[in-house]
């Protein structure tokens, strides 16, 4: 029997505004590009490394039914979000999150 992970976040209302600034603000210090299926291309420079880092910690503590995957590629760092079906917009906004202030090149 497969068990569906629950689609709930856990942050608070308090919360929430202040993880999409971080997102915002890692997005406009460190991100090169989006492509049209979300995958998020970044500077691969190691403070940039250490902020996703810990930002994928605190998402995947309080979205546990996302998931995260940080690699590097050719210089950069290349972060794909994952969500369950049905919660696929959710990934979207995330992605959406980190390029809302962005400059892409």
């Amino acid at each position: 029997m497969t068990t569906n992970p629950e689609i709930a976040c856990s942050l608070s209302a308090d919360e929430l505004p202040k993880r999409l600034a971080e997102m915002a603000a890692i997005g406009k210090d460190s991100l090169l590009s989006v492509s049209p299926e979300g995958l998020l291309r970044f500077r691969g420079d190691r403070a940039t490394r250490e902020r996703l880092e810990a930002l994928i910690a605190a998402e995947s503590a309080c979205c546990s039914f996302l998931r995260f995957d940080l690699r590097e590629d050719g210089g950069t760092l290349v972060l794909t979000v994952t969500a369950p079906e049905g919660a696929e917009p959710l990934a979207f906004e995330l992605v959406d999150a980190f390029a809302v202030d962005a400059v892409l090149s």
